[in-house]
């Protein structure tokens, strides 16, 4: 359950794009067609879901305080987590040269069409963002960083999908002028970033339920309490 939960939390509701705005500079850039958007958001699905994990690994037994530990008593008080940038970029740029080298063999007319984005994958901030959230949320388990990885690619995936695909339909509407090319994709990006808050419901809208009557319930025993006092007052001031 916390596997699926934590899966559809980074799709819709930490979406790379539409929550955090990383990733945007790729996402307004490789969106003029369906086919390139396809192309581009597959390579971030499989770049997150590698490189995540590997990073989790590093962090969990290399970086953090402590993280040495393994290889006896003596490595317990390193700390290099100092060098997190330094090993997630490092880890991330390997992927990305790994992805642009099958890309170049099996499909080189994508690769024609990313063009200087497809390396620029590995200074993407989406890619570092994934590993950084992972990190500062202490996913616990290997399996957990997959998952986000991989939904936190997808949600990037479907984003620039969508996007594409309006922006596609828009060449045939009438746009005001001052508003054609990224006027109107910035204005549609913010229609869809609320549309994607909306499922933040999904998973706390019990919680918010139940907060919002317990101030209620404090509130009615702030009143009685002031009634009482009040009562007790005109009582003292009529004797």
């Amino acid at each position: 359950m916390e596997h699926l939960e934590l899966f559809f939390k980074s799709i819709f509701i930490d979406n790379m794009v539409f929550a955090t705005f990383l990733g945007m500079c790729s996402y307004l850039a490789v969106s003029k067609k369906v086919s390139t958007a396809v192309g581009l958001g597959a390579a971030v699905i499989f770049v997150l879901a590698v490189t995540v994990p590997i990073n989790w690994l590093l962090d969990q037994y290399l970086l953090r305080p402590g993280g040495l530990s393994w290889l006896g008593a003596e490595y317990a008080d390193y700390d290099l987590s100092f060098l997190s940038f330094i090993m997630f970029i490092a880890t991330i740029a390997t992927m990305v040269q790994l992805v642009e080298i099958i890309v170049e063999k099996f499909a080189p007319a994508l690769y024609n069409s990313l063009g200087i984005f497809l390396p620029l994958i590995a200074v993407n901030c989406a890619i570092l963002g994934g590993s950084l959230f992972m990190q500062s949320r202490e996913i616990p388990t290997l399996g957990q960083s997959l998952v986000y990885g991989i939904g936190s690619g997808i949600g990037w995936f479907l984003a620039i999908l969508a996007i594409a695909a309006i922006r596609e339909k828009i060449r045939y509407s009438q746009v005001p002028g001052p508003l054609r090319g990224l006027g109107i994709t910035f204005i549609i990006t913010g229609l869809m970033a609320i549309g994607f808050m909306s499922f933040g419901g999904m998973l706390t809208g019990g919680d918010d339920e139940e907060k919002k009557e317990t101030p209620k319930e404090e509130a009615k025993k702030i009143t009685e309490e002031q009634d009482k006092k009040l009562a007790t007052t005109t009582k003292e001031i009529t004797k």
